[in-house]
């Protein structure tokens, strides 16, 4: 479809040598920066609910992983007690088996732990697009 000039500048405004001004360009500024603002924070929203969805899928991953785990652990510890109790006491069997097995899961917790650390749920996209807004309003406004 071919369009004629007529219809090209009643869809895009053409700058006149008042908007160039000072009062032009604050008014300008006055409009674009609650749209601005609106973007950012639909983009936060956005960047959070993000964060919010992996860290639900890592929980219910983690919890279950853990359910399975300590079914197969149980067993597992159970047979390494009654295979120590063929060569010492059944007692301190269990007691080696024991203590082993809280160190391990002291390690486990305190590695696990570190998934949960706040600078994972930062929101750096949102972030650095407030930054780049605040210099362009700055370079605009000088």
């Amino acid at each position: 479809m071919n369009r004629d000039d007529a219809d090209l500048q009643g869809a895009r405004p053409t700058a006149n040598h008042d908007d160039a001004s000072v009062t032009g360009l604050l008014r300008q500024l006055s409009r674009e920066v609650p749209a601005l603002f609106t973007k950012e924070l639909a983009l936060a929203k956005a960047e959070f609910q993000s964060s919010l969805n992996t860290l639900k899928a890592g929980i219910a991953a983690v919890a279950g992983g853990a359910i399975v785990l300590l079914a197969g652990l149980i067993i597992l510890l159970m047979s390494a007690v009654y295979g120590l109790s063929l060569f010492m006491a059944p007692w301190l069997a269990a007691l080696i088996v024991g203590v082993v097995v809280m160190i391990i899961g002291f390690v486990m917790l305190q590695s696990g732990k570190k998934q949960f650390e706040p600078s994972h749920f930062k929101p750096d996209r949102t972030l650095d697009a407030l930054n780049k807004d605040q210099e362009a309003l700055r370079r605009k406004a000088s």
